[in-house]
């Protein structure tokens, strides 16, 4: 629960060409902005000096994009070939990427998958933010998937909250934030796209945290699970009491799972990842049709949302 410095950056895994740190939940990745005083840029030069690369904005390639208030495994490439094979592995959709929320209210479906469509609001005051289709001024919503498992249910601060593990099949802006709360589950301290009614309860943090990643590049499988911090031995608000689904059980599936062929052999750029297998799947969806052009397009858009512009 503390709040980040210049000192706590959390490394979880470590190569040569490769970094996955623990993001703080109150840290922004990059900023131009002078005031910021911290930012996890500034923490990785602070810490590792000799990785910075003066070749690039900020010293240091980042893979793909956490929220401001969200925590977790962020990827970093410690030069332009191993950013370049990350890269591909997004374009591919070989990643596999898992996260751990408290989401308001229990949850009463064990497993789901969400596949609401999104897309950008144009509704005066929420231009900054995502929206479903079908709500008043949403406008290119495109399909969207995520996989929503429920772990525990308990009480934070008294009321009826669910911990859940949340694995987006696709990579829409805010997509995990936009699905729970288009559920009537929305994350716990998200102010964006929490209840509207004006009793939303404002915790420390929100309650999203990035919490498994595996990039499965050409010269090596980047894989990071990150510890829990939705337990009540960090944050006494919480206070889980039934075991729906044991998280260890889920975190063997994920290490388990094949990677997403890459695109001769399976899935396309804009397929999605590979769901989390085990009893009461549904079937798998019928083979989708080549891919066009639009959909490309569509999906260099989504790459942007995820990893930096290349060096100039």
């Amino acid at each position: 629960m503390e709040p980040g410095s210049m000192e706590n950056l959390c490394v979880v895994y470590r190569s040569h060409d490769f970094l996955v740190v623990n993001k703080h939940w109150d840290v922004r990745i990059d900023s131009k902005a002078w005031r910021e005083t911290l930012t996890l840029q500034k923490q990785l030069r602070h810490r590792f000096p000799e990785l910075a690369d003066p070749d690039t904005c900020y010293g240091f390639r980042f893979c793909h994009q956490l929220d401001f208030s969200t925590s977790g495994a962020l990827c970093v490439a410690l030069n332009k070939a191993a950013a370049g094979s990350a890269y591909r592995c997004f374009k591919d959709r070989r990643v596999t990427k898992a996260y751990l929320a408290l989401v308001r209210g229990h949850v009463q479906e064990s497993r789901m998958t969400v596949s609401y469509s999104i897309g950008k609001s144009s509704t005066e005051g929420r231009t900054h933010t995502m929206c479903i289709e079908g709500t008043e001024g949403c406008e290119n919503p495109k399909p969207s998937l995520t996989e929503l498992v429920v772990l525990e249910h308990g009480l934070y601060a008294g009321k009826p909250v669910s911990k859940v593990l949340l694995q987006p099949l696709t990579g829409r802006t805010h997509q995990l934030r936009v699905h729970c709360s288009a559920l009537g589950h929305p994350i716990v301290g998200d102010l964006t796209y929490g209840q509207a009614s004006g009793q939303e309860d404002q915790p420390f943090r929100m309650m999203l945290h990035a919490f498994y990643l595996r990039i499965p590049t050409d010269t090596e499988c980047v894989e990071a699970c990150t510890p829990d911090p939705f337990v009540p031995a960090l944050d006494a608000c919480w206070s889980p009491y039934t075991l729906v689904q044991p998280l260890d059980e889920l975190v063997q599936v994920l290490r388990a799972a094949p990677d997403p062929d890459p695109i001769d052999g399976g899935l396309g750029p804009c397929s999605p990842s590979t769901p989390l297998p085990g009893p009461g799947r549904p079937p798998p969806p019928p083979a989708k049709p080549p891919e066009t052009e639009a959909q490309r397009a569509s999906c260099l858009q989504w790459l942007s949302e995820w990893t930096l512009e290349p060096d100039n």
